[in-house]
């Protein structure tokens, strides 16, 4: 019969690496318990674990989509805010042409002629709202604020100064009242209106007013559908309003007959009128790009939720399961320091002590 000898020293790292793999199976154990998901899905699903990966990808592409979904509501939103501010200062403006109603009261006149260009002043500063570091209004040149206010040596009132001069002096007209009816319809509509008009060979409104690009953002709000996240400041709406608005602070006040007066209130309120159409317009258009925000959001949510409810099914662990792992787990490595520190105290000098 033969003897075999087991030092405690081999013992003693036998259970040291028992101890090793019990502490890289609890922390396994605990990661799972923690997370509700296996600790390592690549070996838990096998072959399944690309379908996995491919779930997580889809998941954050369509989160991704909807943060970027959620900018495009604020910039919407506050698009929505300054059109509605825009539309309250031409409607100011139009009250008081038709308040002054062919009036030549002389502080009248003023009176309105500060009510023009005061509103003209908050319309300008609303055109130049910006959100998260873009302006609103500037089209795809987001980093240019789009309008230029009107004022005393700005080009919009030299352009005009100039115009005016000019056709009066072709026109041989010494002072302002001694404009006809026929010559201020011919100045409005032949040299001061095609400065304002789109397409017009005489067109300032890009070196005078705007520093806005005619094509607006757009966004994909989904895998397949991309909306207008954007206006810009070229739409007729504001041309239309920034010529109303010069025509009353320019001629209204000024020393012409009641007949060409009354010519300038009427055609500045028309212009105002078309104004306010055409903003309403950029109102209607963005609104519809909320709604189908809001609609591409929920059907992502709705996508999410899928993507989620299969990678969950895939990854998730028993929750009771992996607890009473963890606890046998804990229950071994205790046993396992108690048995090595007995092996540890195993000494022949103690035996024969």
């Amino acid at each position: 019969m033969r003897i075999s000898f087991t030092s405690n020293l081999a013992m003693q790292n036998s259970m040291r690496l028992t101890v090793s793999q019990s502490q890289s199976a609890l922390q396994k154990a605990q990661t799972e318990v923690s997370t509700g998901t296996y600790a390592d899905q690549g070996v838990a699903l096998g072959y399944q674990s690309g379908r996995s990966v491919n779930l997580t990808v889809e998941k954050n592409r369509l989160n991704a989509i909807n943060d970027s979904n959620s900018i495009v509501s604020q910039r919407l939103s506050a698009s929505q805010s300054a059109l509605t501010n825009m539309s309250d200062n031409l409607q100011t403006s139009m009250n008081s042409l038709i308040a002054l109603s062919g009036s030549n009261d002389q502080t009248l006149l003023n009176t309105t002629t500060q009510s023009l260009q005061s509103q003209l002043d908050a319309f300008v500063a609303s055109g130049n709202t910006s959100a998260n570091g873009e302006y609103l209004f500037s089209g795809i040149n987001t980093a240019n604020q789009p309008l230029t206010a009107y004022g005393p040596g700005t080009p919009a009132k030299t352009s005009f100064n100039n115009a005016l001069s000019n056709y009066m002096s072709t026109n041989g007209i010494a002072s302002m009242s001694n404009f006809t009816l026929a010559q201020m319809q011919d100045f409005v509509q032949n040299k001061l209106a095609p400065m304002y008009t789109a397409g017009n060979s005489a067109d300032k409104w890009k070196t005078d007013w705007s520093a806005a690009s005619d094509t607006n953002m757009t966004s994909r709000i989904n895998t397949s559908e991309t909306v207008q996240s954007s206006a810009n400041a070229n739409n007729d709406g504001f041309r239309n309003f920034a010529l109303g608005s010069v025509m009353g602070i320019e001629l209204l006040g000024s020393d012409v007959t009641p007949d060409v007066r009354q010519y300038i209130s009427k055609t500045a309120i028309s212009y105002m009128g078309q104004a306010i159409a055409g903003v309403d317009s950029q109102r209607s258009a963005l609104g519809l790009s909320e709604a189908r925000v809001k609609t591409a959001g929920d059907t992502i949510t709705a996508q999410v939720n899928i993507v989620e409810t299969a990678f969950n099914n895939m990854n998730e662990v028993d929750a009771y399961e992996a607890s009473t792992k963890v606890n046998n787990l804990l229950s071994q490595m205790e046993a396992s320091y108690q048995l090595t520190s007995r092996l540890q105290k195993l000494s022949l000098s103690n035996y024969l002590s």
